[in-house]
């Protein structure tokens, strides 16, 4: 039975909703913080700043201060320990575990019950509704689609908390009707171990109808290369002949991007980008001819962006979305109904146009490589590896980059530790194709390469096999949303790779 086309309907209010975001933007990012703000306004937090005098963004700008995790750990405890209305009104359940801070080894992100649903499922929801509206002839409700997802575990000693991957919680709370269309079986979804999990679901889907995969591509491409093994097929298409479409997010697609499709040789094949993080929803791929995603405007988010150049300052200019500028870098801030309030999530992105409000996701605040003023961006590298990837026939897994600062012989330069599905011919050509791409996309590496007086040319460490999943393995980050680091402005990551390249 093919519910396609009643799906299709049910969701097109949505489709002209968002296609009205570049005349009513503000007007909805307005009416959005106010919401936010009346409903926190007796929590431990809207009390402390007088949530009930706010009446406009700028006095909101004025009274509230920027946050990042660390500034808001205590509350986040509070909460954690069971505490009712301190960061959002009544006890929050949920909390997304995510990548460390300086002092602690995760972070704790609360997820409350309306923060599920208007903000995590919200995001999913429109996703399907933009697929169906950009592709009529989508036969997507014939099968089943193949969601990867990570663990969860009880919260300290509570009996009524959980913590885990953000994937985990949306899993155990999706809708009866969620789980009549999705693979694997929610005992397999739920499964800790990555490696136990990835065998399994292989088994499970080896003869299921499926219409559509979503996940973090560097783990979804794990589970289906295992498929592939098992079933002795030479492309995914013999194993599953409907498959129409890949939901990704979570890292850049661009450096998987012609191993899948080598792996799906179909033109019926689409992927579709989101902006999906344990913070929230934030943005999707709107038109499948334009690779940049829009900001969702209408979710239980608040939009706020700091200058890239400004992010640490003292007194950062921070701007709402309708005061940005197309071609510029900026760190995202966020205010949510799962209690983040002006939180600095640590992503940056550069808008390509606004009105409406197109972006890529450009890196990451504390992942770039500005170590001799050349200002790389993790978006340079990844654009930087695609032109080199071209030239040689070369294909890469994954990657981690850092400066050299001074070696034995008094030289600088930046180190790449480079993991290869096919690894180049020559890797001198490969190393040299990507610093000069690295140069024609950045000027500032251009300036500082100028005849090798401040940077040399990168040096490429190739990886054995498995060298990044191992490493992540030994630090329990195996699966589910963890991300391999890809640049550093220190050495401290790239050196513990190096330990295990043995």
């Amino acid at each position: 039975m093919n519910l396609t086309p009643l799906v299709r309907r049910f969701f097109a209010h949505r489709v002209r909703t968002i296609q009205s975001y570049p005349e009513q933007g503000e007007m909805l990012q307005r009416q959005v913080l106010a919401r936010l703000i009346r409903q926190a306004a007796r929590t431990a937090y809207g009390e402390r700043y007088d949530f009930t005098s706010i009446t406009s963004y700028e006095s909101f700008a004025q009274r509230v201060p920027l946050n990042d995790y660390e500034s808001l750990k205590t509350d986040i405890d509070r909460m954690r320990h069971g505490e009712s209305s301190i960061l959002w009104p009544g006890k929050v359940r949920w909390y997304a575990k995510s990548s460390g801070t300086t002092n602690d080894k995760s972070k704790f992100i609360p997820v409350s019950n309306q923060g599920l649903q208007q903000l995590h499922y919200a995001g999913g929801r429109d996703s399907v509704a933009l697929y169906l509206h950009n592709n009529p002839e989508s036969r997507l409700f014939t099968g089943k689609s193949l969601i990867l997802g990570g663990s969860h575990q009880p919260n300290y000693d509570s009996t009524t908390s959980r913590v885990g991957d953000l994937s985990a919680i949306l899993n155990e709370n999706a809708s009866p009707f969620v789980h009549l269309f999705r693979v694997p079986s929610k005992r397999v979804a739920l499964l800790e171990d990555f490696e136990q999990k990835r065998d399994l679901i292989a088994q499970e889907t080896l003869h299921a109808n499926v219409t559509s995969i979503a996940g973090v591509p560097s783990w979804m491409m794990a589970v289906l290369m295992r498929l592939m093994e098992i079933s002795g097929a030479k492309d995914l298409t013999e194993v599953w002949p409907n498959l129409e479409v890949f939901f990704h997010g979570g890292v850049a697609f661009t450096p998987y991007r012609e191993q899948y499709l080598r792996l799906i040789p179909s033109d019926k094949m689409h992927y579709m980008e989101t902006y999906n993080a344990s913070e929230g929803f934030f943005g999707l791929q709107t038109n499948p001819a334009d690779k940049s995603m829009e900001f969702m405007l209408d979710y239980d988010v608040f939009y706020e962006f700091i200058p890239l150049e400004e992010v640490g300052c003292d007194n950062p200019t921070i701007l709402p979305i309708w005061e940005v500028e197309a071609g510029r870098n900026y760190a995202l801030v966020i205010s949510t109904s799962c209690g983040l309030w002006r939180y600095q999530i640590g992503d940056t992105v550069r808008f390509t146009q606004v009105r409406p409000w197109k972006f890529i996701i450009s890196g990451r605040t504390k992942s770039f490589i500005n170590a001799f003023g050349e200002e790389l961006m993790v978006d340079n590298a990844e654009q930087g590896l695609k032109a080199a990837c071209e030239a040689t026939g070369v294909e890469v897994c994954e990657y981690t980059a850092a400066p050299v600062f001074m070696d034995a012989e008094g030289k600088c330069r930046h180190q790449w530790v480079i993991e290869f599905r096919r690894a180049p011919e020559d890797l001198a050509t490969f190393a040299r194709h990507l610093d000069q791409a690295l140069q024609r996309i950045n000027s500032d590496y251009e300036a500082k390469r100028y005849k090798n007086i401040t940077l040399q040319e990168l040096e490429i460490v190739p990886a054995r096999p498995n060298l990044f999943n191992d490493w992540l393995k030994s630090r329990g980050k195996l699966g589910g949303q963890h991300k391999v680091p890809r640049l550093s402005n220190t050495r401290d990551i790239i050196e513990q790779i190096l330990a295990f390249n043995v």
